[in-house]
């Protein structure tokens, strides 16, 4: 199974290069994929690489989906 997930991109660099922000983790990715992003845009990545360009509503919905499940996994279960 692959996962692509949300991430806001906050610094273009040389090269089709670009840094994104995902909770407080920035990772370094390609945007080679994508035309036309800027700082402030959500882009859909999948391994390294920006595939596409996602509403910022959709987004937070998704990204709020993640903390949710990472919260879940986190709580006991009580039988």
């Amino acid at each position: 199974m692959c996962l692509a997930i949300p991430a806001l991109l906050v610094e273009l660099r040389p090269n089709d290069q670009a840094v994104v922000n995902l909770g407080g983790i920035r990772k370094e990715i390609s945007i080679a994929l994508v035309a036309d992003v800027q700082v402030g845009d959500y882009v859909i990545v999948h391994v390294g690489h920006a595939i596409g360009v996602i509403d910022p509503e959709e987004a937070e919905k998704t990204l709020a989906l993640f903390a949710e499940m990472q919260a879940l996994e986190g709580a006991e279960v009580q039988p």
